[in-house]
């Protein structure tokens, strides 16, 4: 009956109800994934067999119950989201705050020809919107269930302070970004969404070059990895595998969150890594209480020859007493991390995230001038090309988007398995081993999930996936 109603209607009338309804198809196809994991974490109360000796007991209901709140938490914010922006299309609230950016900058003494200024308006006022309306939902995250379990680290002031500063950089990239994309475009004649198209790449990478150096200072204190083991091997790890690396930094991210990251940036023959010094043992803040007693985590290292034996000896086992990996286990965490730069992911990505981008422009200006569109919602007078922009790529192109977004987590899965197994060709199999399941304790990560829920969600593998992996693949 409501296809049938739909179909009676006007295109513009189509359009729109068409973009909600897969709009809440999309919801409700997530919130079916989120309750079959949710059912997992429910039903999965004891430690499996295969999981007994790499996960204790206390350990894996620590786990269970941190991503039972998450999920819960992420239904409930989910469903307001979705909730709020249909109230905001059934309302015409889009309609309504551009005329209320039309009448701001009317008063400032421009009129409707200062399109591009009114778009600033517009997006200042469209996202100081989204961040207000989220506010309650990122405290209750932060201080609730990240407090909750022993994740948070930030006081109340910081939160705040932090949230206002990343409004303004935001603000400070976005507006002129922003500006100068709708200029290219209206003056871009016939072949606007070439120049358009150049113009986000040349951004994206210079947003990529300049963040660590410029932009994620500005939120956290960056120091260089000192002098000694550790960076010596690094820079050895590099140099083997031609990596040209040029600057190791450490990053403290302990003043936000316990969880634990590694990452390299930058272009050609200038590449840095960043370590978060949660993942470092022997660097962590938050290890300068250790009492020196174990968590009853043990992780086994696998035998060379990969094999499942059941009688391993003690001194293959890892006693994981504190926070983050110990020099070797974050070796090989990098092992794998370069492993994606060596195998050329990191270029496939910027490939595939380029062809895209060149797609998208392309489509857009095939449907910029359909009326229809602008008319479907609440724009009957005029065609704004910010407007344009998002109705055509948030609303229109969200079939396309969610289709993009499974066949990339199925690649992502791909090459993290190849990364795995470069770390395994560098002789970090063991190590990394250990790092895997050291990694998932201190995030609190669940290793037992629901296929589906997977299959659609899961960018990197399962952990007992990536753990056999590493038993089976063969090095050279």
């Amino acid at each position: 009956m409501v296809l049938q109603h739909l179909l009676e209607q006007s295109l513009e009338t189509k359009i729109f109800y068409s973009v909600l309804l897969f709009s809440w198809t999309v919801y409700l196809w997530e919130a079916y994934l989120a309750y079959r994991q949710r059912k997992i974490y429910r039903t999965t109360t004891h430690v499996p067999s295969e999981l007994g000796k790499i996960m204790d007991p206390e350990t894996f209901e620590k786990s269970r119950q941190y991503q039972l709140d998450k999920s819960t938490f992420s239904f409930w914010s989910g469903l307001y989201s979705e909730t709020e922006g249909t109230l905001i299309l059934l309302w015409g609230g889009i309609p309504f705050l551009w005329n209320v950016s039309g009448h701001l900058i009317g008063r400032a003494g421009f009129g409707e020809e200062y399109e591009i200024s009114q778009s600033l308006v517009f997006l200042v006022l469209a996202t100081l919107f989204s961040a207000v309306t989220g506010l309650p939902w990122s405290l209750y995250n932060t201080f609730v269930i990240e407090e909750k379990h022993g994740f948070n680290q930030q006081t109340l002031g910081f939160f705040f302070k932090d949230a206002v500063k990343k409004f303004l950089v935001t603000q400070c990239i976005l507006l002129p970004v922003t500006s100068l994309l709708l200029y290219i475009i209206k003056i871009g004649g016939d072949y606007f969404f070439i120049y358009a198209w150049l113009f986000t790449l040349v951004v994206s990478l210079v947003l990529v070059t300049i963040y660590a150096d410029y932009i994620a200072p500005l939120f956290d204190k960056f120091t260089p990895l000192p002098d000694g083991e550790l960076k010596n091997n690094i820079e050895e790890m590099a140099r083997s595998i031609d990596f040209p690396l040029t600057k190791i930094y450490v990053v403290e991210g302990s003043k936000r969150s316990s969880h634990s990251n590694a990452y390299f940036y930058g272009f050609f023959k200038n590449k840095r890594i960043v370590l978060f010094d949660t993942l470092l043992e022997d660097v962590s803040p938050l290890n300068s209480s250790s009492t020196g007693e174990g968590t009853g985590l043990e992780a086994e290292r696998p035998p060379a020859d990969g094999s499942e034996n059941e009688d391993m000896d003690n001194s293959h086992k890892v006693k994981n007493k504190k926070q983050g990996c110990n020099n070797e286990e974050v070796l090989a965490v990098l092992g794998h991390e370069l492993g994606h730069w060596k195998l050329g992911h990191t270029v496939k990505n910027i490939v595939i995230s380029q062809v895209n981008s060149f797609l998208c422009f392309f489509l857009f200006a095939i449907l910029i001038g359909q009326k229809e569109l602008f008319s479907a919602f609440g724009f009957h007078d005029s065609q704004p090309t910010l407007i344009g922009l998002l109705i055509i790529f948030q609303f229109i192109f969200s079939p396309y988007n969610e289709v993009l977004s499974f066949c990339l987590t199925v690649l992502s899965r791909r090459f993290e398995f190849q990364a795995d197994a470069f770390a395994k060709q560098l002789g970090k199999a063991e190590d990394l081993y250990c790092a895997l399941i050291k990694l998932n304790k201190d995030n609190l990560g669940f290793p037992v999930a629901d296929w589906l829920f997977s299959m659609w969600h899961y960018s990197h593998p399962p952990l007992l996936e990536r753990l056999r992996a590493l038993k089976v693949i063969k090095q050279d």
